[in-house]
Formats: C-alpha cells, sequence, structure tokens
C-alpha cells in the first residue's frame, strides 16, 4: 500500500480528536491548579514566644508563585493553540500556525514541567521560616495546617497531570505530522486534512507519487 492510500485509508484521524482532547485537558488541569494553590491561604500559624500569629497563602512560598503564574501561562498558551488547531480559515492564521504551534509544542510543556517540580521539590511537608528567628515550622503536621496543605497538594498534581496531557497532545500532533507528510513527508490528503496537518505541525500535507 501506498503512503498516498495508507493516508486516505484513515488509519490516524483518531490522532487529531485524541490531541485536540488532551490539550483542552492540559488547559483544563492547568486552570484548576493556578486556582487551587492561588486560594490556598487557610493556615495561620502561631509561634510559642509571643509572636504575631501569621496567615500563610501561597505568597509565602516562591516555588508556589512559580507554579500559579507558570500553570496561568501555560493555560493561555495552550488555549492559543486549541484556537490555531480548530480554527484553520485565513492565510493569516495559517502563517501564524507555522510560527506558532512548534514554539507552544515546547513552551507549554516546559512551564508545565517545572511548575509543578518546582512546587514538589519545595517538599510535600511544606515548613514555614517563621522571621527573624529564623525557627522552621511544620505547616502540615498542625491541625490547621491541614486544608492548607491539602489544597497545595491538590495543586501540585493538578499541574504534573496537565504537563501530562499536554505532552499526550503533542505527541499525537507529531504523530499527525509524521504520518501526514509534514510539509515533504510523502503523504497525501484532502483539503480538509491539509489543513489538520498544518494545524498539528505547522506545515501542509502533500502527495508525491
Amino acid at each position: 500500500m501506498s503512503k498516498c492510500e495508507e493516508k486516505k485509508s484513515g488509519g490516524g484521524k483518531w490522532l487529531y480528536p485524541f490531541s485536540l482532547f488532551f490539550r483542552i485537558v492540559g488547559m483544563a488541569l492547568a486552570v484548576a491548579a493556578a486556582a487551587f494553590m492561588a486560594t490556598a491561604s487557610q493556615c495561620t500559624v502561631y509561634a510559642d514566644y509571643g509572636a504575631r500569629p501569621h496567615t500563610l497563602t501561597y505568597s509565602d512560598f516562591p516555588p508556589f508563585v512559580y507554579l500559579v503564574v507558570a500553570v496561568a501561562i501555560a493555560a493561555t498558551l495552550e488555549a492559543v493553540a486549541i484556537f490555531l488547531s480548530v480554527c484553520k480559515k485565513g492565510k493569516g492564521k495559517k502563517k501564524a500556525t507555522r510560527v506558532l504551534m512548534p514554539l507552544l509544542g515546547v513552551l507549554v510543556p516546559a512551564l508545565l514541567y517545572t511548575a509543578a517540580g518546582a512546587a514538589f521539590a519545595a517538599g510535600w511537608d511544606i515548613y514555614y521560616y517563621w522571621e527573624p528567628s529564623g525557627r522552621r515550622l511544620s505547616v502540615c503536621a498542625s491541625a490547621v495546617g491541614g486544608r492548607f496543605c491539602a489544597q497545595v497538594h491538590v495543586a501540585m498534581w493538578l499541574a504534573l497531570g496537565a504537563a501530562v496531557a499536554v505532552s499526550l497532545a503533542e505527541w499525537a500532533a507529531s504523530r499527525r505530522c509524521h504520518r501526514g507528510g509534514g510539509g515533504g513527508g510523502g503523504a497525501c490528503s484532502d483539503s480538509d486534512s491539509d489543513s489538520d496537518c498544518e494545524s498539528s505541525c505547522g506545515h501542509g500535507c502533500h502527495c508525491r507519487h
């Protein structure tokens, strides 16, 4: 079977909805991760030497701040990728797709993985350093810190899940690009598949006999 016949048989048509589905899942998980982390502020810690109590928020921990910012940016960029994947009309859009899709395919997973990695590296048992004494207090060990830590932990896993989902979407997109020729790979398709392939990898599909 020639590559043109293989393409027309529709063996890889599942890759486009697969990729689109996981793009949407990744964006949703990223938004949820940012929301969970940004609202984690229900914990008040008390020092045993008479200092004023302090209500903890995610902003007291730089890795958690990075998670909120990074996943919010990633969700926005993934929304752009979804738009480019779905909308297939307009010469300007095709040019933007060729430039943006490869960039988004690298930048979004990088933001999500580094955000999740930074949050997990901060430690599962979250510690707060009380100034000016520098005493280390275990937030999760206290009863009042349970809800705060639980919310932070959920945000970590959501960010990691978003990274995995986006990676699966990019894998499917790269497979479609490979099967469709990616601008010189040798497979053939109709005009609709050409647009789909451009949305996947930023190049058109061509048929060569």
